[in-house]
């Protein structure tokens, strides 16, 4: 994974050391399923016949996130410092892939999303019909009223959809599944509003993605940190939305700009086989695979950095 905040990789390696030093071998060899989530709620200890360990990443919590989910037989990856959601996943990607993991699933912690739905989610990745699965309110069910979501969910399935060629009803769903190599080929640098980075590029290094149908519950516990005015910090919904829709049209097109980009560096003369040399350019799954060996890298890179 190539990090473009060094000190982004300085508190993740700080923080990996400290879970190896707690969970041990649990750590370095876990299990077909990684279920990642930058929070803590009951999740299942099998899906699709696969074992699963579940990661939590508690993003500089204050609350008592780490204790509980301890307690409830989690591995607690505690970060001091709060940097966003996107962040928090990013660093449950690399635990759970450079663990050994051969999938990953992720999830929210706010209610929103049926655990039950994770086997509907995966079971395409773990048959090879797809690289990467999310679910999607529009194919599912949405319990949400709120008329100007509802118009931006739809918004900007079509704007992806038009910028990358890919058929998408729902860029922002929490609930997905995708083998677990994939998210070390992508650049990943969004500390928030991650679902569209991830999207965008797992769709422009040309793995097979997919949608089926899902649940979206109100939110049963907190509230988003997403889209609150910055300047005020106001809680009214329609302000939240129009923050947020600006923010995640940065995300999106700015994510979609800059693989375009590498697209056209990687199709110039010479480039494809720098690219692969290097693990960042389309077909370096099995670069970036190899460098994330199961149970190798993880303990390697974390200790000699510490």
């Amino acid at each position: 994974m190539i990090y473009r905040n060094p000190e982004d990789q300085v508190v993740d390696d700080a923080v990996i050391k400290t879970l190896i030093d707690t969970y041990g071998e649990r750590v370095t060899s876990l299990p077909p399923v990684a279920i990642v989530i930058a929070a803590y709620k009951e999740l299942p200890a099998e899906v699709c016949g696969l074992a699963t360990a579940v990661i939590v990443v508690a993003d500089g919590c204050a609350d008592s996130t780490a204790a509980e989910a301890a307690a409830a037989g989690a591995m607690v990856a505690d970060v001091p410092v709060n940097r966003g959601q996107g962040a928090a996943l990013r660093l449950g990607y690399r635990i759970a892939r450079e663990g050994g993991a051969t999938y990953i699933v992720t999830t929210d912690a706010d209610g929103q999303y049926n655990p039950a739905e994770m086997r509907s989610v995966l079971a395409p990745v773990v048959a090879g019909e797809a690289d990467f699965v999310t679910g999607s309110r529009r194919l599912g069910s949405q319990e949400t009223k709120d008329m100007i979501r509802r118009a931006g969910v739809r918004f900007f399935a079509g704007t992806i959809s038009l910028l990358t060629g890919q058929k998408i009803s729902d860029t922002t769903f929490g609930l997905r599944a995708m083998r677990a190599e994939v998210t070390g080929a992508v650049q990943l640098a969004q500390p928030q509003y991650q679902a569209s980075e991830l999207l965008i590029g797992v769709i422009t290094h040309g793995y097979k993605v997919a949608e089926v149908p899902a649940t979206i519950h109100r939110r049963r516990v907190g509230e988003s940190k997403k889209g609150q005015n910055p300047l005020y910090k106001l809680h009214i919904p329609g302000v939240n939305n129009f923050f947020y829709g600006l923010r995640f049209a940065r995300v999106a097109y700015g994510t979609w700009w800059r693989e375009r980009q590498r697209s056209k560096s990687s199709s110039s003369p010479g480039s494809d086989s720098a690219a692969r040399a290097n693990g960042s350019g389309p077909g370096s799954v099995e670069a970036s695979a190899s460098s994330a060996a199961p149970g190798g890298s993880l303990t390697t890179d974390a200790a000699k950095r510490t």
